[in-house]
């Protein structure tokens, strides 16, 4: 029997049958060189669910309230730092505080091209969604969904496969830095659709079917939250999409139906298109896409520079070489398999964001919405940066490991300032935020000055004086996010008192709060003046270092509430969350004084006084690791004489605040800081104070690691016994030589060698006492 076409029906299934067997081999032949299969890759121990579910860990029950109890994190397929992450879709919305996924749900919506900020609690912006089904068309997210049997959910590092249990769909995505690749597997014959939603809560977007060509393309314009809280913010995220099956039928639909046959749409709730064809069993679809956030023409080069012709199993294989590449940078070897897990997933974590905003060509929609676009000709421009969290742990990991990244990351953050007019607070979807509180880019980029990885100019350095020094003349300037909050009250009592509401702030109030990360945001300004020999304001700058002084309380042994006379506020319940404090308690956020913990030891009365205040706090159960301003405080017992409960208290919290389930992470990851802490602490030490090439030690965590810096030197860390609880340092020798200081310098590190940790059961209480041993501390500078 013959078709319309005049060629035999068994012929042509004999002939789908025969490509899909070549495809079949293809794709084994090239994953058994895969993590999975290779017992040798690094990436088998990445497991991207860790965190994807409720904290399970004991300071997140105890201190975490609304979402800070929740990880935020996605299993995302993307390159390092990639402008769009694939995820399955689990929640339909791009409203501030929801994750596209959440491991506790069951049905599985689509695969959406995200731009989530992975552990965060911001918004996702400018994504579409796709989802394949079979039957009725139902294009409504909530109605089409799919179940799916978790045992068969496979997250790894380079791709992610989950069976559509409702429509016998087998799915499987991988991605590029811009782009994502999808193959779709038919259990059975019959009608299948193609859906694209366009994602907009604001009813906007643009969606086109180009049937001839098996291409639909789109854009969602991108809206702010924060300040400027709805206005656009003068960009898209715009995709094309390529299947290689010409469809029988196409159309649009919104939320008040489908138009069959119509290519075109816009701005409407709901907005999306489909394309429908016939499928046979076992039949394969392949399916690509491009994203961009300047054009669609942009969108379609970044598809066919990144994935051209190449096939999924190429892709996979690629992209597991990407991050291979990146995570054997740092090799351990250990007893325990979870660790490896947890260090390996942290890694991962780590280098999800910031994320790249420039296309391969490198243009990029120029910084805070003035409907430009510019070049970048060296490195990638980055946006999405998360600077109350990464300038702690995560910047200073790339500052290490990957700091010709960390140079174009900086970079970006001088263009902002160059386009904008003032050097951004926390910039997400390339706009002004002012979402958290502090000045911390000044402070990444002091960083990186200290620590040999960029370079100033004096007209860049002049936008870190204006953000210390001035505020912004004209008032909406101010109100959309520019400059520091509270500036002028800060710069006129040395803190900012109570009377000033801070009211142009998503986080209003917490003047206590704001008084510290000033404080250690012009101490790192202050060392950035010292290198540009600027010494007239280094001198003030330092003077303001010291700020955080005038909201400690002696009596209380605690940081408290201060008015304008120069009174305290008089309740003061150390323990409970006060509105002058930033997401904690005062007693959680006394310790923030990163720069100066020997000054902060004298102003509570000495070594003594400071130990048992530090003892009693973690004692109590007060410290909450799943929050980051406390970060840095269980490493300094290395600055009062007692360096030994630094390294029992670290070990505490890598063994109980961080698992390997979907539970395992104890707070809002925050754009990875949380995992870059984890590194740092498996590795044995950590930036207290970036802006100080220092790191205070703690003690590894593993037998032995090999970590390759991109100077071409090697370090390696041995200690003996580490992996199975030996967590107590006796003692350090450092290519042969014993080793007594409680710190490592940044340059000195990057030379390479040998350090060999004897590691034992039982603390050695003389290890580090000596003052001359101690980290640096601003008091005590010469």
């Amino acid at each position: 029997m013959e078709n319309q076409g005049g060629r035999p029906r068994t012929c042509i299934k004999l002939k789908s049958m025969m490509r899909n067997v070549v495809v079949v081999i293809s794709v084994m032949v090239l994953w058994a060189c895969n993590s999975e299969q290779n017992p040798k890759k690094l990436t088998r121990f990445v497991d991207p669910l860790i965190g994807t579910g409720v904290a399970t860990t004991p300071s997140a029950i105890k201190h975490g309230i609304h979402g800070e109890n929740n990880a935020q994190v996605v299993p995302f397929v993307t390159a390092p730092f990639g402008m769009t992450n694939w995820v399955a879709q689990t929640r339909n919305t791009e409203k501030k505080c929801l994750a596209p996924y959440y491991y506790t749900d069951s049905l599985i919506q689509g695969f959406r091209a995200s731009h989530w900020l992975s552990g965060s609690c911001v918004q996702d912006y400018g994504t579409m969604t796709l989802m394949p089904t079979m039957g009725s068309l139902v294009t409504d997210p909530q109605k089409r969904a799919s179940g799916f049997k978790r045992e068969k959910e496979k997250a790894q590092v380079a791709s992610y496969q989950v069976n559509l249990e409702r429509y016998g769909i087998r799915a499987l995505m991988s991605a590029t830095t811009r782009a994502g690749i999808f193959e779709f597997t038919y259990s059975k014959e019959g009608q299948a659709h193609m859906l694209f939603d366009v994602n907009s809560d604001e009813g906007q977007g643009y969606v086109n079917v180009i049937p001839e060509a098996g291409e639909i393309e789109g854009y969602n314009p991108v809206h702010r939250i924060y300040q400027g809280h709805g206005e656009a913010a003068g960009f898209s995220g715009y995709f094309v999409v390529k299947i290689e099956k010409t469809p029988l039928g196409f159309g649009v639909y919104d939320q008040d139906g489908v138009k069959a046959g119509v290519k075109t749409d816009k701005n409407k709730n709901g907005l999306g298109a489909y394309v429908s064809f016939q499928v046979q069993p076992e039949e394969r679809i392949k399916l690509t896409v491009g994203t961009s956030f300047v054009s669609l023409e942009e969108a379609r080069k970044n598809l066919a520079g990144e994935i051209g012709d190449k096939g999924i199993a190429r892709i996979i294989l690629d992209l597991d070489d990407q991050w291979e590449s990146l995570l054997s940078q740092v090799q351990v070897e250990g007893k325990v398999e979870a660790d490896k897990v947890k260090f390996y997933t942290g890694l991962y974590h780590s280098y999800l964001h910031p994320r790249t905003f420039s296309d391969l060509s490198g243009t990029y929609p120029a910084f805070d919405g003035n409907a430009q676009t510019m070049t970048k000709n060296s490195g990638a421009y980055y946006s999405d940066f998360s600077m109350w969290d990464t300038y702690r742990a995560s910047h200073p990991l790339f500052n290490l490991l990957i700091p010709s990244k960390n140079r174009a990351m900086m970079e970006s953050l001088l263009l902002m300032a160059e386009q904008g007019g003032w050097l951004p607070i926390f910039p997400v979807w390339n706009s002004y935020t002012s979402a958290m509180i502090g000045d911390h880019a000044s402070a990444t980029i002091s960083d990186a000055l200290s620590k040999g990885t960029l370079e100033l100019n004096p007209n860049q350095y002049k936008y870190l004086l204006k953000n210390a020094f001035e505020s912004p003349q004209d008032f909406s300037d101010y109100k959309a996010g520019k400059g520091r909050r509270g500036l002028k009250s800060y710069l006129k009592y040395g803190y900012i008192p109570l009377e000033d509401p801070v009211n142009e702030s998503f986080h209003k109030r917490e003047q206590v709060s704001r008084t510290l990360e000033y404080a250690f945001d012009d101490y790192t300004l202050y060392q950035t003046a010292l290198k540009m020999g600027d010494i007239e304001n280094a001198k003030r700058l330092r003077k303001r270092a010291a700020n955080y002084a005038h909201v400690f309380s002696k009596p209380d042994l605690s940081v408290r509430g201060r008015y304008r006379d120069g009174s305290f506020i008089d309740s003061l319940a150390i323990n409970e969350r006060q509105f002058f404090i930033t997401e904690g308690t005062p007693r959680q956020y006394m310790w923030y004084v990163p720069h100066d913990v020997a000054g902060l030891i004298a102003l509570m009365g000495g070594d003594n006084v400071f130990n048992e205040t530090l003892d009693s706090f973690r004692e109590e159960g007060h410290y909450w690791h799943g929050n980051e301003p406390g970060h840095q405080t269980p490493f300094m017992y290395n600055f009062s004489g007692q360096a030994w409960k630094t390294q029992d208290w670290v070990h505490e919290i890598v063994s109980t605040e961080y698992g390997v389930g979907p539970g395992g992470l104890s707070g809002n990851d925050d754009a990875g800081q949380m995992s870059a802490w984890l590194v740092f602490a498996q590795m044995g030490f950590y930036p207290v104070a970036p802006s100080v090439p220092q790191y205070v030690i703690s003690g590894p965590k593993f037998d032995k690691m090999e970590i390759q810096f991109e100077n071409g030197n090697q370090l390696q860390i041995l200690a003996p016994g580490a992996s199975e609880g030996k967590k107590y340092i006796q003692a350090i020798r450092w290519n042969g030589k014993p080793y007594t200081k409680t710190y490592f310098d940044h340059f000195e590190l990057l030379e390479g060698g040998a350090i060999v940790f004897d590691m034992g059961d039982m603390p050695n209480m003389l290890w580090g006492v000596s003052k001359k041993d101690r980290p640096y501390s601003m008091s005590g500078a010469k």
